[in-house]
């Protein structure tokens, strides 16, 4: 028997039915037996890991007076590790486990014990608890979870046992579907009673603009204030009544007057919607309105992400009296980072007209319809036609979409959306932007940065940034269930670098309204997560961030299946890179990497350079640069850097990437074409910053890529408008003898010891 139960310890199987994978009512008849079998073996040192899943058994098994028992150790536990998430996490499975125990101790219907025990929970709860708990309750990501156990019966099919890591897995994704599939009904009044015990609400707010249009705007204060509230607003397109009174419920249990403001043409307002345009002088608009009120005490903070981060920029141009400070994650800056970057449009940003656009709220449907706008993208690709007629191709009208690209330069059009030149110069009031690495995850944060120094020297402008994608540069780690996002693409990020950004804004705004202190994150202008070190770095500009440059050139001699990236020059050698424009061979093909950590490296239409091992670990930190010297045989193309550690073990981590379109660069606003044959040269600075430790012994490895792909632009070279170009412009292969005194130089920072 003992050698029995050591051998189960080592390797524990539990049967499971195979119909339960594919048969609903199977598998809520199989749940509780397996829950029952692993409660009854499972065991973990961690304490806090073993409580959290062993509540989770003890509620799949209908043990709900064990289970809030267990919830209610799991919360103390949490008080010395995690304080101020313990009040709130985890709390809607106690009280869905108190509301099965009061149906089954009271003979209620779930329908009848569930209210009650909300209630109570929600009444013993301050408002920032109340809020937090709220956002838990309406489930950000409860789609996901729907799919997160569908995935695990996908795993299991025709599978007879589970092993004990994947039937906790599964236990606890099916328990978090039934949970919220139970109470998700019974919300909308409960919330609604907590709301107006603690707030002040008023929604649908026409306020008039001074050319006569209207701004949509909701206003959510809390009952329990004294006196005049400073105010803080985001100036948002995306008109979704939920996720909008969230956002202004977690900012008035902060204590300030929280304000929503719908650019114009959204919600209640009758005007035509139209993206950035109006948006500086409509936030002032709205600023001057809200300052004047009987609630507010003059002072208004602007927050907000992605569009509603360009938006406050966009009021900061006109510098209402009232604005005092904003606080942006991942902000896009229309004609920058969107919806082109280096003056290359993305493809992406086609659908996103339609939806916010379509209607007074958002369409969803539309926008969601995955399966059109890939279509869009391969008959686009395939059918070679020119750029401006993909919603001709679509069959649906995209006016908003042509009037962009019919700006391809950073022109007018673009700079009187935001600040720019010298208007950077009068804003004196602090700023925080906070970006991540990644994909989208760096908006335009560098944009910002350095125009607002450029202009104002004595700015007080910070910039927090780590290893997040679009929504993590606004959100950070925390996934609105007080648990945290460790992984990004493949990369299991740093423990230092796991922070709540939502929380962090009220610490900010605290500090600049207050007089609480600066968080001590913000030790510098420029605060950075030194990835693959656990350590957070700070420096007082984007400069020096790096103390040393590493220049490595773009050598004509091999290294295995690539070429060398050499510390030393070759003038005269040079590596050809060859394209067919017209080639639509590649239309279906499965592009290899794509992660933040891969196994492979998408190198089509593209070179690769690979370093020597490096002797020593070595902190890259900060924007790289360079210089392309080459012969092309046309008047104009699009490229593609790429950045990456090779670690020892062969595994590919990205740094940062840069896109640009050759013309353009160094002089977005104006477009210099190239000179067929002639030897030229392109000086570059990239746009997205890195900050990475390299292990000892990796290598950079170099992508210099053209861009053709079914989801940007093509260029063909012909010097025209590239949208208007198609296939039948391709002519002879594009032909770049790319020469060996190009080179990289990499920001490497040495600390002086």
């Amino acid at each position: 028997m003992y050698l029995a139960r050591a051998s189960f310890a080592a390797a524990p199987e539990f049967d499971f039915p195979t119909n339960a994978t594919e048969d609903p009512a199977a598998l809520a008849a199989a749940m509780p037996i397996l829950a029952k079998q692993v409660l009854a073996a499972y065991k973990d040192e961690d304490r806090e890991t073993y409580l959290n899943n062993r509540f989770r058994l003890q509620v799949v098994t209908e043990q709900y007076s064990e289970a809030v028992k267990t919830l209610k150790s799991l919360r103390e536990q949490r008080r010395t590790t995690n304080p101020a998430r313990a009040a709130w996490v985890d709390l809607q499975y106690e009280i869905y486990a108190s509301a099965r125990a009061l149906q089954s101790s009271d003979k209620l219907s779930f329908q009848e014990a569930y209210p009650r025990a909300c209630r109570d929970a929600l009444r013993s709860m301050n408002d920032h608890s109340s809020a937090l708990l709220i956002r838990a309750l309406r489930a950000p990501n409860k789609n996901s979870m729907g799919r997160q156990l569908r995935e695990d019966l996908e795993q299991q099919k025709g599978k007879t046992t589970v092993s004990l890591a994947n039937a906790l897995t599964l236990i606890r994704d099916y328990q978090i579907e039934e949970a919220y599939r139970s109470f998700t009904p019974l919300l909308p009044p409960l919330i609604a009673e907590d709301d107006a015990r603690r707030y002040i609400i008023d929604t649908d707010i026409p306020v008039k603009t001074p050319d006569g249009a209207t701004v949509c705007t909701l206003v959510v204060r809390p009952r329990a204030a004294r006196g005049r509230l400073t105010t803080l607003l985001e100036f948002t397109i995306y008109a979704d009544p939920g996720g909008n009174l969230g956002g202004a419920r977690r900012t008035a249990s902060n204590g300030y007057a929280a304000v929503v403001g719908l650019t114009r043409g959204k919600g209640c307002s009758p005007d035509k919607p139209v993206p950035y345009e109006y948006d500086g002088s409509d936030a002032a608009a709205l600023i001057d309105w809200i300052t004047a009120q009987e609630w507010s005490d003059g002072q208004l903070g602007m927050y907000g992400g992605s569009y509603s981060g360009a938006t406050a920029w966009a009021a900061a141009k006109h510098m209402p009296k009232g604005l005092k400070a904003i606080l942006v994650g991942a902000p896009v800056a229309p004609g920058i980072d969107v919806p082109m970057e280096g003056n290359v449009f993305w493809n992406f940003v086609y659908p996103w007209p339609f939806y916010t656009m379509n209607l007074k709220g958002l369409d969803d449907a539309t926008y969601s319809d995955g399966a059109r706008w890939k279509r869009l993208d391969h008959d686009w690709y395939v059918s070679g036609r020119p750029y401006r007629d993909l919603d001709k191709i679509d069959k649906t009208p995209n006016p908003i979409f042509r009037r962009w690209i019919s700006h391809p330069s950073y022109d007018a059009y673009w700079k009187n959306a935001i600040p720019y030149g010298r208007e950077f110069a009068r804003i004196n009031i602090p700023v925080l932007i906070t970006a991540g690495y990644y994909f989208g995850g760096p908006g335009a944060a560098v944009y910002y940065m350095r125009e607002h120094y450029k202009y104002n020297p004595r700015a007080e402008h910070y910039l927090l940034i780590g290893p997040y994608d679009h929504f993590g540069g606004q959100r950070g780690t925390e996934d609105g269930l007080g648990g945290d996002n460790d992984a990004i693409a493949g990369y299991k990020v740093d423990p230092v670098a796991k922070i709540d950004l939502l929380e962090f804004r009220y610490a900010w705004f605290d500090y600049v309204f207050r007089g609480a202190p600066k968080p001590a994150l913000l030790a510098d202008k420029v605060n950075h997560q030194l990835t693959g070190a656990n350590v957070w770095r700070h420096s007082p500009s984007l400069e020096a961030m790096a103390n040393q440059r590493l220049r490595l050139h773009l050598s004509g001699a091999s290294s295995g299946s690539a070429f060398r990236l050499s510390r030393s020059s070759s003038d005269n050698a040079f590596v050809n890179l060859r394209v067919d424009l017209a080639d639509r061979s590649d239309a279906d093909r499965p592009a290899p990497g794509g992660g933040v950590l891969d196994s492979a490296l998408d190198t089509w239409n593209g070179i690769e350079f690979v370093s020597d091992p490096l002797p020593e670990a070595t902190e890259l930190s900060g924007l790289f640069s360079g210089k392309l010297d080459f012969i092309a045989n046309k008047k104009d193309f699009d490229f593609g850097i790429d950045l990456y550690e090779q670690t020892p073990q062969g595994q590919y981590i990205a740094l940062a990437p840069y896109w640009g379109r050759a013309s353009y660069v160094g002089h977005l606003s104006q477009r210099r074409l190239l000179t067929p044959g002639k030897r030229q040269q392109l000086a570059f600075t990239s746009v997205r910053l890195m900050s990475r430790q390299l292990q000892q012994g990796s290598r950079v490895v170099l992508v210099l890529s053209v861009i053709k792909e079914p989801g940007r632009q093509i260029n063909y070279g012909t010097g025209k408008d590239v949208s208007a170009e198609s296939v039948r412009d391709a002519g002879v292969p594009l032909e770049i003898k790319w020469y060996g005194d190009s080179y990289v130089d990499l920001p490497v920072f040495r600390s002086a010891n």
